[in-house]
């Protein structure tokens, strides 16, 4: 591993892209202190020290901490994602959409430019409600949040949040550009790795306190542990589908006539189930935390994580989400067309419709397991750590996203080194990332 690592500075295209990474982070990292005007941020710190378990919690951790300190960046990129998500569903039902993304690079480029109004337009309505709700709330110890309530204080707050929320997503798509992994998965990575050194400090004052006994503290340990290895071993299983390809004569030369395999990973879609998920679940809820009505706060109360009703509607987004991302970057009869212009085919299968509907029955089947696994990992931990009151952020949705986006990132290194004849990370064998 150290070798991997020495090796990816002398390449000099890698080492750019690493050290313009670790910038874009860094410049994201310092708007994340930066507050926005017109807070208390002793009695904003005070009221999140008694939220931390609940939707705000939630939104606080993929923000980076940046929405307890009310940061310029304290909606974070989840309006990105929702706008994201909004468009790949309406992609599958309007046709105008559907005739764009099957345009190549320019459609690609035109829905992209739809994402990017749709997040601004998230962005202000979520800023405004989050005013709205910041006015409302009383600190611990008495008084409000914000110094001085009005429109002035919203549309102040509307204008501030939503130039942070663009100003990341450039970021994530310069990362992504420019840059080493995926921007937007790298921005929630970085945040939720940011909040680590305080989980650890949080829990170990709990044990000095006596709130947390040691055996409970090796417990959890323990459970990161199998939890982390398990979602290495499941990452980078694989479903091999044998493909034999015919003898091929062209001019004087005889090519094909190998085995070869396609590789189809259990957890085609990674980490994006859980993100979208999270995203969507936290919008209504975080809405309905700050408007005063016993409807409302019924609704915050049931869509609060660990509450029964939020834990089944986000298994049945996972599983949802799987199955669509996996359909929107893996297209069966593609791959069969393509398996049949190069002469290749599964043994036992007729080329065309009959592999593409195989190769798509097997999909449909490892998928299910994919998003299986997902939820479990998503919920089981957070169930069994909540019963020892452990703070939230040690939750198996982050462990998940830390641990994938990390190891899409290292594959995309080891790629660059393998290009250039350099050793890799990994001596026997390579890390296999993700498709799209």
């Amino acid at each position: 591993m150290t070798t991997g690592f020495s090796n990816a500075l002398r390449v000099e295209e890698l080492k750019k892209r690493l050290l313009f990474t670790a910038g874009m982070l860094a410049v994201y990292r310092i708007g994340v202190a930066i507050p926005t005007p017109g807070i208390d941020g002793k009695a904003m710190q005070a009221f999140f020290d008694e939220a931390r378990n609940n939707m705000f919690g939630l939104v606080n951790l993929f923000s980076g901490g940046a929405l307890e300190r009310f940061s310029i960046f304290a909606l974070g990129i989840m309006p990105y994602i929702s706008a994201s998500i909004i468009l790949q569903l309406l992609t599958v039902v309007v046709p105008t959409l559907e005739r764009l993304s099957k345009e190549g690079e320019a459609g690609r480029r035109k829905i992209t430019q739809y994402t990017r109004y749709g997040t601004v337009a998230l962005a202000l309505i979520q800023s405004l409600f989050i005013s709205i709700g910041l006015e409302q709330i009383q600190a611990p110890g008495g008084g409000g949040v914000v110094y001085n309530p009005g429109w002035s204080f919203r549309l102040m707050s509307m204008i501030t949040l939503t130039s942070g929320t663009a100003f990341i997503m450039w970021l994530g798509e310069q990362v992504t550009e420019r840059g080493i992994g995926n921007g937007i998965s790298l921005i929630i990575f970085a945040g939720i790795a940011a909040s680590l050194p305080s989980a650890v400090a949080t829990t170990f004052q709990f044990m000095n306190e006596g709130e947390l006994s040691l055996f409970i503290v090796l417990l959890v340990v323990v459970l990161m542990a199998l939890v982390i290895g398990g979602i290495i071993f499941v990452e980078r299983g694989q479903r091999r589908i044998p493909v034999q390809y015919a003898k091929r004569v062209v001019g004087r030369r005889m090519y094909g006539g190998q085995s070869s395999h396609l590789p189809l990973k259990i957890n085609t879609a990674g980490v994006i189930p859980p993100i979208f998920a999270s995203s969507i679940l936290i919008f209504p809820g975080t809405i309905a935390s700050f408007v005063q009505h016993p409807w409302a706060d019924r609704a915050a109360e049931l869509l609060t994580p660990g509450n029964i009703l939020y834990n089944v509607i986000y298994v049945a987004l996972i599983i949802f989400f799987s199955y669509f991302y996996t359909a929107v970057t893996f297209d069966p009869v593609d791959v069969a067309e393509n398996m049949k212009k190069f002469g290749g085919y599964i043994p036992g299968i007729r080329p065309g419709k009959k592999t593409a509907d195989f190769i798509d029955r097997i999909l449909t089947r490892i998928t299910l397991g994919g998003a299986i696994y997902i939820s479990a990992v998503c919920i089981l931990p957070t169930l069994l750590i909540q019963q020892f009151n452990v703070p939230f952020f040690f939750g198996g949705t982050a462990l998940l996203i830390v641990v994938g986006v990390a190891l899409d990132t290292v594959a995309q290194m080891e790629t660059h080194l393998l290009t250039r004849n350099y050793e890799g990370f990994m001596k026997r064998g390579r890390l296999r990332g993700r498709r799209g």
